[in-house]
């Protein structure tokens, strides 16, 4: 973990780094709260997700039943819903969906995302 438990109640660090081992994740269910402290809980999850181009995820996930914000840093990320399909190109840019809403994604150019979900349970 790169960053530093100061104590149970506050945490700082590097979003890439806190996130190496959880695939980007920051705070989640899945945060040992023995090592992460006020980072594991049961209210939200949130992941730094940093993607080369042409980085995807093919599969869709399947009857999610939580809702999501997708947030553009940087780059060009294009999101497919069972909805339709978002470009997300100017910084700042994002999307929303909630319970029973599929989705997959494709970095089109390097691309940093901040993805928030709640709450944060084990499907």
């Amino acid at each position: 973990m790169g960053g530093s438990v100061v104590s149970r109640n506050w945490h700082h660090g590097n979003a890439a780094e806190d996130g190496s081992e959880t695939r980007g994740w920051l705070l989640g269910h899945f945060i040992d709260p023995t090592e992460g402290g006020v980072r594991s809980t049961k209210d939200l999850e949130v992941k730094w997700g940093t993607h080369p181009a042409g980085d995807k995820r093919p599969e869709w996930t399947t009857d999610d039943q939580r809702t999501t914000l997708l947030l553009l840093v940087e780059g060009h990320f294009r999101l497919h819903l069972t909805e339709g399909t978002v470009d997300l190109a100017k910084q700042g840019d994002y999307a929303v969906w909630g319970p029973g809403i599929d989705h997959s994604w494709e970095a089109i150019t390097d691309a940093v995302v901040v993805t928030v979900r709640w709450p944060s349970a084990s499907n």
